[in-house]
């Protein structure tokens, strides 16, 4: 056979099918034809390892939930009891809480009763002088014109998974910010502090406990109003500071809620009697044995 110039076709050269032909014509990859004849021919093999498996997945799911089954019934047992417990707790604090209270106010009668004793012993200079004193230490009650500072939480978050809230940690009021409210009104002149009707004196603590604020250890909740009673400007002087600066911009940001507002006729409560420390001469004697300085020590309880 020659080709189209006459000659002779070169041995080994053939006829090569179109690709796409042969794709339509055997779309079957030849691997799955012979993974076919394989199956076939093990026959009645492959099907016992198949049924093997099948029933192997059926026992390892049936064991699953078996323990499924009984983790619930675990959990559901032990839920009255942690229900019975919490319940507990909380009926303890509120039980507490109440107690406190009430001495609280007898503590406060008693002191009145101490005043009105001592203002009549004393001359009315002298005690209208210690009046004052008290006053401005925080240890007497007092009233006037101010302004509240409010702050609450955020609104919850939605977890866009769960669909559940969840707390807005960075719109959350924390210590410090009820701290730097305070501190900041009384650079703007406030003469008497008081924060949920706790009065702040020069010994007075804000912390955190957990999600918990405590001011002088008594536990606070949201939201939370930081009264003042100061000069006439003393509204304007804080909503110019930097601190409710800050606050706006954390209300913007994240939900904290922030109001200020002037009052009229304030009543700040009086705070309780402070835990003084004293000085006193140390005994005369050798020196002691860790180099301190004996001089001078103090009393009135642990560090």
């Amino acid at each position: 056979m020659s080709d189209a110039d006459g000659g002779r076709v070169r041995p080994g050269r053939g006829f090569v099918p179109d690709l796409l032909t042969e794709l339509f014509q055997t779309p079957l990859d030849p691997g799955y034809a012979d993974a076919a004849a394989r199956r076939a021919a093990a026959g009645p093999r492959r099907g016992w390892r198949r049924r093997a498996a099948r029933g192997l997945t059926a026992v390892s799911m049936a064991a699953v939930g078996f323990l499924l089954v009984l983790a619930y019934q675990k959990t559901v047992e032990e839920e009255p009891s942690r229900s019975q417990a919490r319940a507990g707790l909380v009926a303890q604090v509120t039980q507490r809480q109440a107690e406190t209270d009430e001495l609280q106010a007898r503590a406060d009668t008693l002191r009145d009763e101490v005043a009105r004793q001592r203002d009549a012993a004393l001359e009315g200079s002298q005690a209208a002088d210690l009046r004052d004193l008290e006053a401005a230490a925080g240890l007497a009650r007092v009233s006037g014109d101010g302004v509240v500072v409010r702050l609450a939480d955020g609104p919850e978050m939605v977890d866009p998974v769960t669909g559940q809230g969840q707390v807005n940690e960075l719109g959350r009021v924390l210590d410090r910010d009820l701290q730097d409210v305070a501190n900041a009104l009384w650079s703007a002149g406030a003469e008497a502090v008081s924060v949920n009707g706790q009065r702040l004196t020069s010994t007075s603590t804000i912390r955190a406990a957990g999600s918990a604020i405590l001011v002088d250890f008594r536990p606070l909740t949201g939201p939370y109003e930081v009264s003042a009673i100061g000069p006439r400007e003393l509204a304007d002087d804080f909503r110019s500071s930097q601190v409710a600066a800050l606050l706006r911009m954390i209300s913007a940001e994240h939900g904290l809620s922030i109001e200020v507002r002037s009052a009229d006729d304030l009543v700040l409560p009086a705070a309780g009697e402070p835990q003084l420390r004293y000085a006193r001469a140390a005994p005369s004697g050798p020196p002691a044995a860790d180099g301190a300085d004996p001089s001078v020590t103090t009393s009135g309880g642990p560090r």
